[in-house]
């Protein structure tokens, strides 16, 4: 069986080929609370969801307001509020058939709390899929996917942008094939217990929340935000040619930009201190040496407006060549990290005024770096073909372009399970562990997240939302109320990407305090 790569429908198809086994048998108490277990979860995670969606249409308000936002906010606040309708119009009517479901199954409501029977396989088969023209499972579909397509017709650019990445996955699950069938209401009703299918409906209420935060977070963004620019002086070192033959001269020009007499800098290459030029810069001269990767340490000093000194050393490097043919390759893998730097060897014998690195196709730029190194920042998944020329060969190589993988979230070092409520209560945060990734250095950066504990301690769920990576504000005062037999459940996690913009991780971490 082949599974989709959607967290969620996994957890789903893996959930079918359980009960199917255990069709044969009575439903054990043990399964049936896993599911409510699960479904309790999913609420919960549906709260959290909503608060935010909540927090955007408050923002796009204060943005309506602000004259400097308000032209743009005037075309995308309302897409934002009628992604927000669509959504609460389909989310209760999920909520009705899960209501509807309950009374096929004998809901009865004793002290304030509801009793079905939830292992009654039948009632799940009638209530969606007998006596109704189309049955009711064909009619969520037919709902579901009529809420997806007036999604992608709030604009162009949502659906181009926005619409291929919703969790909402309507396709048929693989189980459905295993009994011979090719429905999507009989994959996911037919024979289920009552709370297994209450749990499902209640995922597609998370999907319809997480689709409609996609949509608002994607208008809230095309409104833009007001840009800073900071000034200061900059230190720059640089050589006449990063790729030279034996023989040729190399030269290292450095100094300081927006050069003032009264930033007294002072140049040195290789430890020995240069004149300054009128303009400010210093001139090295020197011939190439040996073939291969060579580099001169130039350290620059300056006097910065406030009085301080600023110290800055860079590497200019360079590669000094042979007359052999033309190598590209890259340094570290075989692939292309969308948002990273992405290094490129060239080498050639026709010296490096001759050598010229282009993309043919791709969405991707291409720098040069140091000698005989280029730098290639791709800005889309797929693949980039580059050409390149020294003047006497030339080579085509295509490289595919992959997304950096996701990290993990983890509290203490842990990604969910049981800990000891005082060991959880000294953890500080939460940390984005990137592991065993072929590039170093490279680092999320947790930006947000939420806290919501059950259990005991809490009569009913309590949650706080948490802007960085440390636990603050009215999430500490929760984890201080933690005790054993609380559970804590951390979701919605936003990391920052290496290379600009932000990702939020298909995981939620789980804690059952000892």
């Amino acid at each position: 069986m082949s599974l989709p790569k959607e967290p969620r429908q996994k957890m789903i198809n893996i959930m079918y080929l359980v009960l199917t086994a255990l069709l044969a048998l009575n439903v054990s108490s043990e399964i049936l609370n896993a599911f409510k277990t699960i479904e309790q979860s999913l609420t919960n995670a549906n709260v959290i969801i909503q608060k935010k969606n909540t927090d955007i249409i408050k923002s796009l308000q204060k943005k309506l307001e602000d004259p400097k936002t308000s032209d743009k906010a005037a075309i995308w606040a309302p897409k934002a509020n009628e992604a927000q309708k669509l959504s609460d119009e389909i989310f209760a009517y999920v909520e009705s058939l899960k209501t509807g479901l309950k009374q096929e199954a004998g809901l009865k409501v004793k002290d304030g709390k509801e009793e079905y029977n939830d292992h009654d396989l039948s009632s799940t088969t009638r209530f969606f899929l007998k006596g109704n023209t189309p049955n009711r499972g064909t009619e969520l579909l037919n709902r579901l996917a009529e809420y997806k397509n007036k999604l992608a017709a709030l604009d162009p650019a949502i659906a181009k942008d926005v619409i291929p990445t919703l969790p909402l996955d309507l396709t048929i699950p693989n189980t459905s094939s295993l009994a011979g069938k090719n429905d999507w209401g009989y994959a996911y009703f037919n024979m289920t217990p009552p709370i297994a299918a209450i749990t499902i409906l209640t995922k597609f209420q998370n999907d319809i929340r997480n689709s409609e935060s996609q949509v608002m977070e994607y208008c809230h963004k095309e409104i833009g935000e007001v840009e800073l620019v900071y000034d200061q002086f900059n230190a720059f070192a640089s050589s006449n040619s990063q790729y030279l033959m034996s023989g040729e001269e190399l030269v290292i020009t450095a100094g300081v930009g927006a050069f003032s007499s009264a930033a007294k800098p002072t140049i040195s290459i290789d430890g020995a201190v240069l004149p300054i030029g009128p303009d400010g810069t210093a001139s090295y001269k020197s011939v190439a040496g040996s073939p291969g990767l060579n580099s001169k340490r130039v350290k620059i000093s300056f006097l910065k407006p406030n009085g301080e000194t600023a110290v800055v050393e860079k590497d200019v490097k360079y590669t000094v060549g042979t007359p052999t043919g033309l190598v590209v390759s890259t340094d570290k893998t075989r692939v292309f990290y969308k948002g990273l730097d992405n290094p490129l060897s060239v080498t050639g014998g026709g010296g490096a005024e001759k050598v010229n690195v282009s993309v043919e196709s791709g969405a991707a730029t291409v720098r040069r770096a140091g000698p005989g190194q280029y730098v290639v920042n791709c800005t889309q998944l797929g693949a980039v073909t580059l050409n390149v020329n020294d003047g006497k060969s030339t080579s085509k190589v295509t490289i595919p372009v992959k997304r950096v993988p996701d990290p993990i979230a983890i509290v203490g070092g842990s990604a969910g399970g049981n800990m000891a409520a005082s060991v959880f209560r000294a953890q500080q945060g939460v940390i984005a562990d990137l592991r065993d990734f072929v590039f170093e250095g490279i680092k999320f950066n947790v930006v947000s997240y939420y806290v919501i504990c059950t259990g005991k301690g809490f009569d009913e769920p309590d949650f706080e939302e948490v802007t960085g990576a440390r636990f603050s504000g009215g999430a500490s005062a929760l984890i201080k109320r933690c005790q054993p037999g609380t559970t804590v459940t951390i979701g919605e996690i936003k990391v920052s990407e290496p290379g600009g913009g932000t990702r939020k991780l298909d995981q939620t971490i789980t804690f059952i305090l000892q």
